[in-house]
């Protein structure tokens, strides 16, 4: 049985030993008085009107705090149907009342998260030098005052629980033990974000009777088994984020010769050494030698770094099996890293349960994780105590609309209402609403080119701009986007980065007069999205794909080598956003073919902006935008 002991108002503190767990009982957080509550709510709400929070939606919609003291039950061990134990922390509120349970379960270490943190770490703005992803199973003082048993795991082999075995049915099994405990009503639910909300995507399909609705915000991507090779890596060009969230071990240590790899790996580790892209970067080749000695998972990406033959037909089957409510979503910080904002999408589209979707600003949350709380409470409130909250009653869809700085709802992503515009790439950097005319001069503009050396002999990135004129009105672009692009290279392969930028306010005209024969070189811009695609993985499939979002094949067997010289068209998926462009601003394009690191010695100074494996060669870039090869970007308009 775990150890009991009673706090005085101070955190209880004592380290585990063997397989004992600890308890204790302390107060929670002190809270405002309660008599009140109605009055702040509706000042609260004024406030929103008035200055918008980025990272949680407005709501009039929160319930008092009940308990006041809370039992800990630290490091209890929970088998699994194999025998393996797991270990677990439980906070629960101090009632012999039976409450219904939400569950925080990932491969973080269940210790660094919990109560006891924000003694000495309370929530960390992103922009601060102690944020830290991982904190993110949520605010157990909220969760616990107001009734519900807040538990937090992690999976066999990780922190303190066992190892062996498979982890496939963990999550299963806990949420079942969890039903059963006396403390549990037999209404189980599932909160955290990131790994915690991959974990409650995976657990769902696995449908365990228990489980009754979940929030999984930043999950991880849909067509995969806890991940996605094309949700984190679309249009298969290669980024170090799983690389770089990890450790970079430059020595050997104590692990031995690296032996033969079972084929194929053998075959592809030779064929991944041997890439000159590769071997550019020299913390990448010291991973790829470690032969999977040294970041197993990332290991094998890189030496097979395509999706693998029938995964999308399993993943389909799986989402089917998705019948629990779920509320997911992300946020604009989304789209450098991909994976998170990919995958709540392609969830909410393709699950047929009763959902949700929210996309936050573009700061990440702060941690540790307590955003919108209110939100979640709203949330499981409906679904685990039956209280009528009106959350499915509604939009459905609700979003953050960076440059306008305010919430908004939809009845479904995309909006229903999206125009979908296309805005043509021209010459003289121009980005034209025009179409280009057939049987016209428009048959004979030249292509626009630009070269790029490899990070090998410069730091230098080029690229080609694409403006629009300064718009008349206020234009709101809301959802996926896409880019037509007929190019031609001089190589065998590129990377095409797409950047899609918000410039001014710029109150310039054009003109003949000295001063005024180009924009402005002082504007402020501000980087909104970016679309990728490596241009040997530019076969789509015409079946999945959409103007909007091109499904691209992205099978080592799809790939084909560029004939040099010759002009292919891209379709280039652009990562969905929401930004108010405004009058007198500027939407603009840029289109380049590599990134670097900001650090040195391939380091970055933010591991949440990755960047990507690009060419290690010099290659001569030509976009074409003429009557017969009318490259052009598609953006979803809203009216407004």
């Amino acid at each position: 049985m775990p150890r009991r002991g009673r706090g005085n108002g101070r955190l209880f503190r004592q380290m585990a030993r063997s397989n004992a767990a600890q308890q204790s009982h302390a107060p929670l957080h002190p809270h405002a008085a309660l008599d009140a509550m109605g009055h702040q709510r509706m000042s609260t709400m004024a406030t929103t009107r008035i200055l918008n929070s980025s990272d949680t939606p407005p709501t009039e919609y929160d319930r008092a705090p009940t308990y006041s003291r809370m039992i800990r039950d630290r490091d209890v061990y929970v088998p699994m149907r194999d025998g393996v134990k797991i270990c677990v922390d439980i906070y629960r509120p101090d009632t012999t009342e039976k409450l219904p349970a939400l569950l925080a379960f990932a491969i973080y270490n269940k210790d660094i998260q919990g109560p006891d943190v924000t003694e000495t770490l309370p929530p960390q703005p992103a922009w601060t030098p102690l944020w830290t992803g991982p904190q993110e199973a949520g605010d157990t003082h909220f969760l616990v005052s107001r009734g519900y048993v807040h538990i937090i795991g992690s999976p066999r082999a990780v922190g303190k629980s066992e190892g062996g075995g498979s982890r496939q049915w963990d999550s299963y099994d806990l949420i079942e033990w969890i039903a059963a405990q006396p403390w549990c009503d037999g209404n189980v639910g599932m909160v955290g974000i990131s790994g915690f909300g991959a974990e409650q995507f995976h657990v769902a399909k696995q449908q365990p009777p228990h489980l009754k609705a979940i929030f999984p915000f930043d999950p991880r991507g849909a067509y995969g088994t806890l991940g996605s090779f094309r949700e984190e890596y679309p249009g298969g060009v290669l980024h170090l984020f799983r690389y770089l969230v990890g450790h970079f071990s430059a020595m050997h240590q104590h692990r031995g010769a690296p032996g033969q790899l079972p084929e194929p790996k053998e075959s592809y580790w030779r064929e991944a050494m041997a890439n000159p892209d590769y071997r550019m970067y020299p913390n990448v080749l010291n991973m790829i030698a470690q032969k999977g000695q040294h970041m197993p998972p990332i290991f094998d990406m890189f030496i097979d770094p395509y999706e693998k033959p029938g995964t999308v037909e399993q993943a389909e089957a799986d989402l089917a099996k998705i019948k629990i409510p779920f509320y997911t979503g992300s946020g604009w910080y989304g789209y450098t890293y991909k994976t998170h904002l990919n995958g709540a999408q392609n969830y909410f589209a393709a699950a047929d349960a009763p959902k949700k979707l929210m996309f936050t600003g573009p700061a990440h949350l702060e941690r540790p994780f307590h955003s919108f709380h209110r939100e979640m409470l709203r949330w499981f409130d409906h679904w685990l105590r039956g209280i009528d909250t009106d959350v499915m009653r509604e939009p459905p869809v609700k979003f953050w609309v960076m440059g306008e700085n305010r919430w908004r709802t939809a009845t479904n992503w995309p909006l229903p209402e999206t125009q979908w515009t296309k805005l043509y790439l021209d010459s003289w950097e121009r980005l034209s609403a025009e179409p280009f005319i057939p049987s016209s001069v428009d048959q004979y503009v030249p292509p626009d080119a630009f070269v790029q050396m490899p990070l090998t002999q410069t730091k230098v990135i080029q690229k080609l701009r694409y403006m629009t004129d300064p718009l008349p009105d206020d234009v709101l672009v809301a959802g996926p986007m896409s880019l037509t692009l007929f190019a031609e290279i001089d190589q065998e392969d590129t990377n095409w980065f797409v950047i899609v930028k918000d410039v001014g306010p710029d109150a310039s005209v054009m003109s003949v007069r000295e001063g005024e024969r180009e924009p402005p070189s002082d504007l402020p811009e501000r980087e909104v999205t970016r679309g990728w695609l490596k241009a040997s993985l530019r076969q789509t499939d015409p079946k999945r794909s959409k103007p909007w979002k091109p499904w691209h094949v992205l099978t080592r067997d799809s790939r084909k080598a560029i004939v040099p010289g010759e002009i292919n068209e891209y379709q280039i998926e652009i990562t969905a956003t929401a930004n108010m462009f405004r009058k007198g601003h500027r939407i603009c394009i840029e289109i380049a073919s590599m990134d670097s690191p900001t650090g040195v010695a391939g380091a970055t100074n933010a591991e949440y902006v990755p960047y990507h494996i690009c060419s290690s060669k010099t290659v001569m870039h030509k976009i074409y935008h003429d009557a017969e090869r009318p490259s052009h970007v598609l953006l979803p308009v809203i009216p407004i």
